[in-house]
């Protein structure tokens, strides 16, 4: 019995194809979780039809993520965080700073899909490779460069705790 897949089922095929099963297995199983529907001519167009026009929207998604990645691939992202003498940041830089520097651009990115390479906060002044991901297959690598805000932070340290004297 030949079905169409309406989502990827395992050891079997993914979304969309069309596949040979046992009549059993596609009568009792798949059809009746919606996992699949009868390969009929009439759905078999339709199908045809569905990923013709889902090809030309994912072109049109791929060309627009190709050119967002190509505004930001090889920049260097300025971000701004209080650092001490010492070069440590107060607190870290995470994926929404970078997002913000990001728009400060002009390129909208979801912080999601920003990776910092080989860690996930920033804790030190410095300059670190990161990407972001715009669809499937398109990313775009750049550079985050961690700045203090111009004023050097000092050394936040708490005062020693007092010992009552032994009497």
């Amino acid at each position: 019995m030949e079905i169409i897949l309406k989502q990827d089922v395992a050891n079997l095929g993914h979304k969309d194809d069309i596949v040979k099963v046992k009549n059993g297995y596609a009568v009792n199983y798949l059809i009746p979780q919606g996992m699949a529907i009868l390969a009929t001519e009439s759905a078999k167009k339709v199908l045809a039809e569905n990923i013709r026009q889902r090809a030309h929207k994912e072109a049109k998604i791929r060309e627009e993520a190709s050119a967002l990645a190509a505004k930001i691939a090889g920049i260097t992202v300025k971000v701004v965080a209080k650092i001490s003498s010492k070069g440590k940041i107060f607190g870290s830089v995470n994926n929404i700073q970078i997002a913000e520097a990001i728009a400060a651009l002009g390129v909208e990115v979801d912080r999601r899909n920003i990776t910092i390479a080989g860690m996930d906060t920033i804790k030190e002044a410095g300059i670190f490779d990161a990407s972001a991901k715009f669809y499937k297959d398109i990313k775009a690598d750049f550079k985050v460069e961690v700045v203090g805000d111009g004023t050097e932070a000092a050394e936040a340290e708490a005062p020693a705790a007092e010992t009552p004297a032994a009497e």
